[in-house]
């Protein structure tokens, strides 16, 4: 995606300061939405492009602070980079914890809060290109068959083709075939390749361990 898909949002009830923040965000050729209120916010559309979430402290009713703890325990991954009149040091900290990129106060400094937004949609767009990827490799396990699933976990945790056939009641010859398509459509390269997108699907290699050989 290039830069200018990506999105600044800005909630803060304060109308001077949502196109204060507007107006330097465009300045910079990154587009802008503004909201009133976090209702307002995700009563909008979202979209669907690397955002940074601009978030005043202090808003009527629900806090910036518990709008942002609601955001994470909806599963909604924004940045967001957090504003105040106010240098509250433990609330500073309280948000850094909870994750913000971080926390500027007003009146605020322009080249902060572009540099604070910039590291922002650098994150984003890196969590949704993990996601993406990893959105993939579940395409390519999802189109394995059930045998060829047995093989992958077999063959991620080590299993030489005989104690897999031995394990599975199939020949070496049919092992080396399913295995051999494992490979193919998973587009892995080596068996390092397909051990590492086990593991960023989150196979645990060792689930569906062959049984040790005998002495």
């Amino acid at each position: 995606m290039s830069e200018k898909q990506a999105v600044v949002l800005v909630v803060d009830d304060d109308l001077s300061v949502r196109e204060a923040v507007a107006d330097l965000v465009r300045s910079v050729g990154l587009r802008a939405e503004t909201f009133a209120s976090p209702q307002e916010f995700l009563e909008s559309k979202q979209l669907d492009v690397p955002c940074c979430l601009i978030l005043d402290v202090r808003l009527p009713g629900r806090s910036g602070l518990e709008f942002q703890r609601a955001l994470t325990d909806s599963g909604m991954e924004i940045p967001i980079v957090f504003m105040s009149a106010h240098g509250d040091i433990p609330m500073s900290v309280r948000a850094l914890k909870s994750g913000a990129i971080e926390f500027l106060t007003k009146p605020l400094n322009e080249q902060q809060l572009l540099d604070a937004i910039n590291l922002g949609i650098e994150r984003d767009r890196a969590r949704r290109q993990r996601a993406s990827a990893i959105a993939e490799l579940r395409k390519r396990f999802d189109s394995l068959t059930p045998r060829e699933r047995e093989v992958f976990s077999f063959v991620v945790s080590g299993g030489p083709n005989k104690q897999i056939a031995a394990h599975l009641g199939l020949s070496e010859m049919t092992v080396k075939v399913h295995r051999s398509q494992v490979m193919h459509k998973m587009r892995a390269k080596s068996l390092v390749d397909l051990v590492r997108m086990a593991d960023r699907l989150g196979l645990a290699a060792g689930d569906a361990q062959p049984p040790k050989p005998k002495h």
